[in-house]
């Protein structure tokens, strides 16, 4: 999975944020534990739960 920044996470519609971020989490599960694809998804998860946050659509 690509990095998901917060940037371009801004410009994303809230569905697909979370659709990115179903796809990130994924991603994260599938990935060797500590590899690079591991530490990309976790940051792509927080960028977009961040902006999700932002938006006020999660607690």
């Amino acid at each position: 999975m690509k990095l998901i920044s917060r940037f371009e996470a801004a410009t994303r519609s809230t569905a697909e944020l979370f659709s990115l971020r179903k796809e990130a989490f994924i991603a994260f599960s599938a990935a060797p534990r500590g590899s690079q694809e591991q530490r990309d998804a976790l940051a792509s998860m927080r960028a977009i739960e961040r902006e999700l946050t932002s938006r006020k659509l999660m607690p």
